[in-house]
């Protein structure tokens, strides 16, 4: 019986939230997961469905959920299903939510320069999410962010910038995993854009991820 994950997208459209369900979920079908894309927030509110799922990708940016539903997704993590996602669409979904950033283990807060050439470096090179790769380079926003001191960080960026000179030299995590109860979270600050995921190296640590947090 294959595995079963759920893709939620939707908010802010400058993260192409529909692009991304589209490039993510037929990967996961060929990875063996039944999967079931929706455009709403209700769902987390069918808990015999979430219950059943062995994964949950949101890309979900800047919007606003209910209690109802924060607690049906939170509770649904707790219980043992995996949550796999990126850049705002995970970690800048629900600013009012901080029990649902402390899930996450962070929030987006600022990315002095907008667009610009940064460097991705691999700091866990035995971990499966980053075995085998290298430090590598994007052209995309480099996210600063307030992130939760218990992530385990697998890669790391350093920021170097004139717009906000006072945080030059600060080494941020850009991917990290961690724990929510008895459910595997993971993280990629990366993926601004769908075409992100051209660079081959961000797309493998966002699919690998997915891998590891699927129950």
């Amino acid at each position: 019986m294959s595995r079963k994950a759920l893709v939620t997208y939707g908010g802010w459209e400058g993260h192409d939230p529909k692009l991304c369900a589209e490039l993510y979920a037929p990967i996961l079908r060929d990875k063996g997961f039944d999967v079931t894309v929706v455009d709403t927030l209700e769902i987390y509110l069918d808990t015999e469905f979430m219950s059943n799922l062995s994964l949950v990708v949101p890309i979900w940016t800047m919007s606003t959920i209910s209690k109802e539903q924060e607690k049906g997704l939170l509770d649904t993590v707790k219980s043992g299903v995996g949550i796999a996602g990126w850049h705002g669409g995970m970690a800048d979904s629900f600013r009012n939510n901080v029990d649902y950033q402390w899930m996450v283990g962070g929030q987006w807060v600022a990315h002095p320069g907008n667009v610009i050439d940064y460097r991705v470096n691999i700091v866990n090179h035995e971990d499966p999410i980053t075995a085998g790769l290298s430090d590598f380079d994007m052209h995309s926003e480099q996210y600063y962010m307030h992130v939760d001191p218990n992530n385990e960080v697998l890669a790391t960026t350093t920021f170097q910038t004139e717009i906000a000179p006072w945080v030059n030299g600060t080494v941020m995590p850009v991917v990290w995993k961690r724990m929510w109860g008895q459910g595997r979270v993971f993280y990629c600050s990366l993926g601004h854009k769908v075409t992100d995921f051209d660079v081959p190296e961000a797309r493998e640590i966002v699919v690998r991820g997915m891998m590891w947090a699927a129950r």
